[in-house]
């Protein structure tokens, strides 16, 4: 069954609809709607434009303001060195698999500590670093393949020798 993508209506006055529950929303209240998981659009009331990636950047620099920040300024002065430069559309993908690297780590690291009878917790932890970390290098190792390709070739095998 397909998830129909629920959409918030942005007020010129700031504030949030969503129309599913035909009420107004709090910032908070997208930032549940994407701990859940829900798929949600937010749309310019008038003018129909898309404001979702605004909108979660508002909500990224409220988290950031309290509490105890996720991107310190060394990262953020690296992401913003970043606009402009020719390896700007690499430098989005590259966060998102590194993400998703890293999602996919702490799943596996949760999974395993479900199913640790027998093991130390110190043995775990060390075949879990082994692993994640030959994970990381193959991860880069592929990074770095693709940055030396031109496009449209395939990348070298690089345990066939070479024809001469």
């Amino acid at each position: 069954m397909a998830t129909k993508t629920r959409i918030i209506k942005k007020y010129p006055n700031r504030r949030l609809y969503d129309t599913e529950i035909s009420s107004y929303i709090t910032l908070e209240d997208v930032r549940q709607l994407i701990v859940d998981n829900e798929e949600f659009e937010v749309r310019d009331a008038r003018s129909g434009e898309d404001l979702t990636r605004p909108v979660l950047l508002q909500i990224i620099a409220e988290h950031e303001q309290d509490g105890q920040p996720m991107l310190s300024t060394q990262v953020l002065s690296q992401i913003i060195r970043f606009y402009g430069d020719s390896l700007q559309g690499f430098m989005g993908s590259y966060l998102e698999r590194s993400m998703q690297l890293f999602l996919d780590q702490q799943q596996q690291f949760r999974s395993q500590l479900n199913t640790m009878l027998g093991q130390t917790p110190w043995s775990m932890l060390n075949q879990l670093t082994e692993r994640n970390m030959d994970m990381w290098k193959n991860f880069q190792q592929g990074l770095l393949g693709t940055m030396n390709t031109p496009p449209g070739t395939k990348p070298r095998d690089e345990t066939k020798p070479r024809g001469r």
